[in-house]
């Protein structure tokens, strides 16, 4: 049996029960081949490919599914077009390649072309430098093989056009430039897809649960220490000691805490601010524009539509403090708003600002004796994330979102190459398969599959709202037809999100609590006003579902 052939369905379904019948038979004593720490993008990541190799899987979150760094995006799929600025031409050929397999195959539902748009107002030469770098975004798309339906080949715009795609764009406008690149619908709901198909491939998924490893034993098993951190309604008791479990390996993918498992891991916090918007105040803008940074020839921020009728603005990139949950200083909310408004027909103020968030990215640097064996042990690596291993334990971090499946695929690659890992693991491993994988819900509307797949999935998301099937694809259907809750069609207050929605991530998406359903699984928590508003139907979601 393939990788392919071997993903189960009803697997995908992250209930209580599923929880509690888990909880079970971890109590009774289980061993892995590998436990996974951190459900973020790349441990959610680590543990579909690892699953869909064969490999026995648990995968451990402290808090919950992108909990961390993976919800704090900027929502894009980059295809490593600004890398080739800086000269690093391979990181940016492996970003077109992994954008493409991510919007063609792994995630068609999830993901959108999304226009960048660069409004001119004069016709200097250097005026034409970013048209420059668009042709080379499209000789980056046509060599990772990503087709032109996918994602539109770049070109120049007149000023209409400018006002059309970006209706609060300056009035000072004279032409543009128009480049397609990767939009997610939501970072958080591809990590909770990743999370639900590596069940399918077999994987445990446990969140709200602290992993501590072990001190060595004798048998050169790592032994991991699991303890409740939320006890979710009608949980029974853990032992006081926590509970212990057993694994030829241990993938550290805990992003910004990574040193606290791997002290020869240095890690840098960066803070990364985006600000909240009604899109109405911006003209329900269509593509993301893309406004210079005064003084500098390299940043910029943008104006990013998105999902419930907002726009995001970013973002800031400063040094920062560890925090479990971000917060967004008013000094990078008054830095954002100066830097766009010098491209905005009416300025933006801070009373506009519904709402606002900050994400710390990793920069990692080796220290230490693993250090002095950097040339060998990472030398197959990019310089923008950081894969380690010692004493059984592999640790990956740092990189970018997009490139969430390679750092996989190579964090996987080194435990099977590491003597005491592999020949504990029972049976052989498969190749890599993830490229070739779809998460729960693709359509597979823009992959190579066949016609007939192709209606088949439209028809289950035909007649439903647009904004349903974006975030679930072909399981729309099913998020409706499983409400354990009334009215399941209805909207959660003005938002476009149904209650079926709130009710679909208790019963099948592993919410626990209320920030589960409302920060994560959702986006209404964005805004505090929302939040507030979808409480109680949050609350209702969860006790209907222990029933």
């Amino acid at each position: 049996m393939t990788g392919l052939d071997s993903f189960t369905p009803q697997r995908t379904v992250l209930s209580p029960q599923y929880r509690a019948e888990l909880l079970g038979s971890l109590a009774a004593g289980a061993h892995y081949d590998l436990v996974v720490i951190g459900a973020g993008v790349t441990g959610s990541g680590v543990a579909l490919d690892a699953a869909s190799r064969g490999l026995s899987v648990l995968i451990v979150e402290a808090q919950d599914l992108a909990f961390g760094t993976s919800r704090w995006s900027s929502k894009l799929a980059h295809g490593g077009l600004r890398y080739l600025a800086s000269g690093n031409v391979g990181i940016a050929q492996r970003s077109a390649v992994e954008r493409g397999a991510l919007m063609e195959t792994i995630a068609p539902h999830l993901t959108r072309a999304l226009p960048q748009v660069v409004a001119v107002d004069n016709f200097s030469p250097l005026s034409f430098v970013p048209r420059l770098g668009f042709f080379a975004g499209d000789i980056l798309r046509i060599a990772a093989g990503t087709s032109s339906r996918t994602l539109p080949r770049s070109r120049t715009v007149s000023a209409k056009k400018v006002k059309q795609l970006c209706p609060g764009v300056s009035d000072a406008v004279k032409f543009g430039f128009v480049n397609y690149d990767g939009q997610l619908i939501d970072d958080a709901r591809l990590v909770t897809a990743l999370a639900r198909t590596a069940a399918g491939y077999g994987a445990d998924v446990l969140t709200h649960t602290k992993a501590d490893i072990a001190p060595g034993r004798d048998d050169g098993l790592k032994s991991v220490t699991l303890t409740r951190t939320h006890a979710a309604e009608g949980e029974p008791e853990w032992p006081a000691e926590g509970i212990q479990v057993t694994a030829a390996g241990v993938i550290n993918a805990t992003g910004v805490w990574a040193g606290d498992i791997e002290d020869d891991v240095s890690v840098t916090p960066s803070r990364g601010t985006h600000l909240v918007v009604d899109a109405e105040k911006l003209g329900n803008p269509q593509g993301a524009l893309t406004v210079a940074v005064q003084g500098s020839v390299n940043r910029f921020c943008f104006i990013l539509p998105t999902q419930l009728g907002r726009c995001y603005i970013g973002l800031t990139d400063e040094t920062a403090e560890f925090e479990d949950i971000p917060h967004a200083p008013e000094s990078d909310i008054e830095w954002i708003l100066t830097v766009v408004n010098h491209g905005l027909k009416t300025q933006l103020t801070a009373d506009d600002v519904l709402g606002a968030f900050a994400g710390l990215r990793p920069l990692v640097q080796l220290r230490g004796a693993v250090a002095k064996a950097a040339s060998d042990s990472t030398a197959d690596l990019s310089r923008e994330h950081l894969i380690v291993h010692k004493d059984g334990v592999v640790t990956v971090t740092g990189g970018k979102l997009t490139e969430y499946r390679l750092m996989a695929q190579q964090a996987v690659d080194r435990a099977l190459k590491e003597q005491e890992i592999r020949r504990r693991i029972e049976g052989s491993a498969k190749d890599c398969a993830t490229k070739e994988i779809p998460l729960v819900g693709a359509t597979a509307a823009r992959s190579p599959r066949g016609a007939s797949q192709i209606a088949a999935a439209h028809a289950l998301t035909s007649g439903l709202p647009a904004s349903l099937v974006s975030r679930f694809g072909a399981e729309a259907h099913n998020v409706i037809a499983e409400c354990r809750i009334p009215d399941g069609e209805q909207q959660v207050g003005s938002l476009d999100i149904t209650r079926a929605e709130i009710s679909y991530a208790v019963t099948h998406e592993g919410a626990v609590t209320v920030g589960d359903i409302l920060d994560r699984r959702t986006r209404i928590g964005l805004v505090p006003e929302d939040r507030r508003a979808a409480e109680s139907v949050a609350e209702e979601a969860l006790a209907a579902a222990q029933v």
